[in-house]
């Protein structure tokens, strides 16, 4: 199809056949030829984590780096996050307000970078998941404070750790619950006061529970363990899609390699439980959980191939990466599509994503809030091909 996009300022203000749409361009209007590629909404990861390195030891190293080094870090991450073709991110993990100086400096264009969805400093008990990250509380003043605190500092969403997580040595279990029901409850209640979506990170079947029941947005992780094997629970799924909660299963862009770590048939257990939840109807949304060990945060594509991995078409995994995800995040009525009065969050790829997802690695061009972006590896390989035409 013979298609363009006409952009003004930050926003899309015509879609159409190429001769129609370039005929409403204001003279002097810089123009972007792109033959043979695919033109599509920049991707949404709807969790990262941008204050952890990937390395093999992420809390070591944000133990030992200082403010200064830490923003610098976080903004060399969030340029390889745009180069991959993700024009939003969800910071789901942040410590004394870095994501939303730098979400401050990428939307005012002194940094490259996607827009963010900062989460601040995330809820968790004394001693538990990322307390090294400040968001340790107790009790339901101590809860109400932090949440206040979160508002204050910029959020745009609250995030709880409702259990345990792998991340943090000497921590409690990955299913432990570290909160009640009606904790999360008052976390969800005063969010909800503020005009804020409540993100819970849950791996525990309990824990998962006790975020359904206290109506959080989206369920981070959702692997449904229990402290021995694993918990299903019917009932559970069904309350999911019916209160249009959303599950981001934050499948790392090595999950194969966590599938051989974990053992394949254990791996292929879990993955499982995931098409059986997209069978009976919850949505899922992607995310990489950029930041921890082995999840990099510029190969966005390996972790959409994960839910082809579980059954997804193409078209399928781009929705769940545009569209589903701008709404399951808030922000689906200006981004996602491709539509007049959208912001101008494009992405340009050689070849058609919707036969090979591997398509999406060719990135040509982004443009994120308006503003055109080029990758290195774009750079590069327009270079290496007019060597080749030249002989």
């Amino acid at each position: 199809m013979d298609g363009a996009v006409l952009v003004e300022e930050n926003t899309i203000t015509a879609v159409g056949p190429s001769a129609e749409t370039e005929a409403l361009a204001p003279h002097g209007t810089p123009r972007f030829s792109f033959p043979d590629a695919t033109l599509l909404p920049g991707l949404i990861d709807c969790h990262v984590h941008l204050l952890l390195d990937a390395g093999a030891d992420p809390v070591a190293t944000l133990g030992t780096t200082d403010e200064a080094g830490l923003l610098l870090g976080m903004a060399g991450r969030a340029a390889k996050v745009l180069s991959s073709g993700v024009t939003t991110v969800r910071d789901l993990g942040d410590r004394n307000g870095l994501a939303v100086r730098l979400r401050e400096a990428i939307s005012e264009g002194v940094l490259p970078g996607p827009r963010i969805l900062a989460a601040c400093t995330p809820l968790t008990a004394p001693g538990g998941h990322c307390w090294f990250l400040g968001g340790e509380v107790a009790g339901e003043g101590a809860m109400r404070d932090m949440v206040t605190r979160a508002v204050k500092d910029g959020a745009d969403v609250i995030k709880v750790m409702a259990t345990g997580g792998g991340l943090t040595k000497g921590g409690p279990p990955i299913w432990k619950s570290q909160f009640t029901p009606a904790e999360l409850r008052l976390v969800v209640e005063e969010a909800r006061r503020a005009g804020l979506p409540v993100a819970a990170h849950a791996h525990g079947t309990d824990g998962i529970a006790a975020a359904v029941a206290a109506g959080v947005d989206t369920i981070e992780h959702c692997t449904w363990m229990a402290e021995e094997g694993f918990d299903v629970r019917e009932e559970l799924i069904a309350d999911i899609v019916a209160k249009g909660i959303r599950v981001c299963p934050a499948a790392s862009p090595d999950w194969r390699g966590f599938a051989q770590r974990f053992g394949i048939e254990r791996a292929e257990e879990m993955f499982d439980r995931l098409r059986t939840m997209s069978r009976q109807g919850v949505q899922l949304i992607a995310g990489t959980d950029a930041g921890v060990p082995h999840a990099v945060f510029d190969d966005f594509v390996s972790s959409l191939e994960f839910f082809q991995h579980i059954g997804f078409s193409p078209a399928e995994v781009i929705d769940v990466a545009t569209a589903q995800a701008a709404h399951a995040v808030g922000i689906g009525a200006d981004t996602g599509q491709l539509d007049v009065g959208y912001r101008a969050d494009l992405l340009i790829v050689d070849g058609n994503p919707l036969e090979d997802l591997g398509a999406l690695r060719n990135v040509r061009l982004v443009v994120a809030d308006g503003r055109p972006y080029i990758p290195e590896r774009a750079v590069l390989r327009t270079a290496e091909t007019s060597v080749t035409d030249r002989r």
